[in-house]
């Protein structure tokens, strides 16, 4: 089967790099899936999961937004932070989710909600990609 060389790159430098069948993530407009030959396309990402699918195995990555640039052979995505599922540390982010969900139940602010909201996405997202390794 035909494969797509897949770059994640943060600004602490690269995460993922390698040649996967296809790639699935959130981006603001929906759900997308990017198979080998896809059209050029650059798309904003939501907080969530990247699923990089080759044969039978699926690694995931937890980014929290960013860029996907989109070429026939190649996808670079851009973000601010991203983590293989199996250097999550779990119980950093169980903690980071209490904190969260803490500051949502006591905030009055509108800026403290919209970040503690922010951070407990995050802190979800990081969870539920550490349970699929």
């Amino acid at each position: 089967m035909k494969t797509l060389h897949v770059s994640i790159v943060t600004p602490d430098g690269p995460v993922f790099d390698s040649e996967v069948e296809m790639v699935s993530t959130k981006a603001e407009s929906g759900e997308l899936g990017v198979l080998p030959g896809h059209i050029p396309m650059v798309a904003p990402l939501q907080i969530g999961a990247v699923r990089l699918n080759n044969g039978t195995e699926t690694e995931y990555v937890a980014v929290s937004g960013g860029f996907l640039e989109v070429r026939p052979e190649k996808v670079t995505i851009l973000a601010q932070t991203a983590e293989r599922s199996e250097g999550i540390d779990i119980a950093r982010a169980e903690e980071a989710k209490k904190r969260a969900e803490n500051r949502l139940q006591g905030s009055q602010d509108d800026i403290d909600f919209r970040r503690a909201e922010l951070a407990l996405k995050r802190a979800m997202n990081r969870i539920d990609v550490y349970k699929h390794h």
